[in-house]
């Protein structure tokens, strides 16, 4: 898949595929499957983990190709991305009449752009559990917008946009003559209302992702933050063959909220799944402590493409654009994992792969994000480095990256994966 845009078309369609962690993980599942990766059971034990391996949680995924057997020189080789999105969560109880409409309540989730999920027509998917435990993947298609209030009725509104968090931004639904939401969601599953227990449903934008700009250089959607990182990262491990070290993909859940979860950073999946793949391979005790010591861990996370608009908010010297490759994030605070001996391995990486590449620090009186970098190389000591696409609009329900990028950080996480 050398051709940029039959890169990005396939992008695209996995976005498409992805509007929460859960369909997410569902469609990498679908693709690991057709790539000869074979499911594992977290419920019971691991008969075998040489090969081709992959298990899910929830919106999770940890996915790896091992040896047969580990040499003195054979450490893991780690790339971690996060699965979810800022968004919109339907709370318990969740529909409400209000001055003849029907309308979803519902909670923020992460930290989004709120502005941005005003005027757009907006579906919901996630996941709903039966009492018995089972749980059904769903998803509509259009059914509902948070409408802003004319100018002519608010006229400081192009001063200064309030929204308030709790009344103004409950998406409507309908007029009353809709099925609940409950139903509906339940019909979705292809199950009763009395069977329904509990849901994991999110409000998502349903306009298609798209390249833009004169050269199609330029790609705009949802949830490139990070779906920029799983999706290069996915192709990545596919093209992998024969490994000298243990080659690990892990796709967190909850990054914008935490990762204090159970399918999170900050929790024990990715060191329950290193600990039972070293079991595996018949390496335990002092002698897996020293494969932890020999292995490394590149953390994909979006990184932050200059604003022409607002430059005063970045680096004055440290400016990242758009398809000039991916950024290399460093924060003295170490809200990225960055350090020299990390930085170098990303770049022998790149340049194994033949990809340029950039760099991102913040301004110094700019606060920046984190990700699960610090998060990972506290859990498990291993050295880690944050990289990412440069995009524009972070946390919006349409955000922005260059056309080129992704297969670039494909590229270079190939690199990393095979050796360099």
């Amino acid at each position: 898949m050398a051709d940029p845009s039959e890169f990005m078309t396939a992008f695209a369609q996995f976005i498409s595929s992805s509007p929460t962690s859960y369909h997410a993980a569902e469609t990498m599942s679908a693709l690991l499957d057709r790539a000869g990766f074979e499911a594992m059971d977290e419920k019971l034990p691991w008969t075998g983990v040489a090969g081709r391996r992959y298990f899910v949680r929830g919106g999770a995924v940890v996915a790896w190709i091992a040896p047969e057997r580990v040499e003195p020189t054979t450490g893991f080789r780690i790339v971690g991305v996060h699965t979810d999105s800022p968004a919109l969560k339907l709370k318990p109880e969740p529909v409400y009449d209000n001055a003849g409409w029907q309308q979803l309540n519902m909670e923020v989730y992460g930290g989004p752009l709120i502005n941005s999920w005003l005027d757009r027509e907006l579906g919901l998917a996630g996941r709903i559990t039966t009492r018995t435990g089972e749980n059904h993947l769903v998803r509509t298609g259009p059914i509902m917008r948070v409408s802003q209030l004319a100018p002519h009725l608010d006229r400081s509104v192009n001063q200064a946009l309030t929204v308030d968090q709790q009344y103004e931004l409950m998406p409507s639904y309908g007029l009353g003559s809709e099925p609940d939401v409950i139903e509906l969601l339940c019909g979705q599953a292809g199950i009763l209302p009395t069977e329904f227990g509990f849901a994991d449903v999110y409000a998502y934008p349903t306009q298609e992702p798209a390249l833009f700009g004169n050269q199609s250089e330029f790609f705009a959607s949802s949830r490139l933050d990070n779906l920029s990182s799983v999706f290069p990262g996915l192709l990545a491990l596919l093209r992998v063959k024969s490994p000298h070290d243990v080659v690990v993909f892990s796709a967190f859940d909850h990054e914008e909220v935490g990762s204090s979860t159970t399918s999170g950073a900050a929790g024990p999946l990715l060191s329950d799944a290193l600990t039972r793949i070293a079991a595996g391979l018949e390496v335990g005790g002092d002698a897996y402590q020293a494969m932890l010591a020999r292995s490394s861990c590149i953390s994909a996370d979006a990184a932050h493409s200059v604003n022409p608009n607002h430059v005063s908010k970045y680096d004055p010297v440290v400016r990242p654009l758009m398809n000039q490759g991916p950024a290399l994030k460093v924060n003295a605070k170490q809200r990225y994992a960055t350090d020299s001996v990390t930085a170098s391995l990303w770049l022998r990486a790149c340049e194994a792969a033949g990809v340029v590449h950039q760099s991102f620090v913040s301004n110094n009186d700019v606060p920046c994000g984190t990700t699960i970098g610090p998060i990972t190389a506290t859990r498990l000591g291993i050295p880690t480095v944050d990289v990412g696409v440069p995009i524009l609009s972070m946390h919006s329900t349409r955000e922005m990256c260059g056309s080129q990028d992704p297969q670039l950080l494909s590229r270079a996480l190939e690199a990393y994966w095979m050796g360099a």
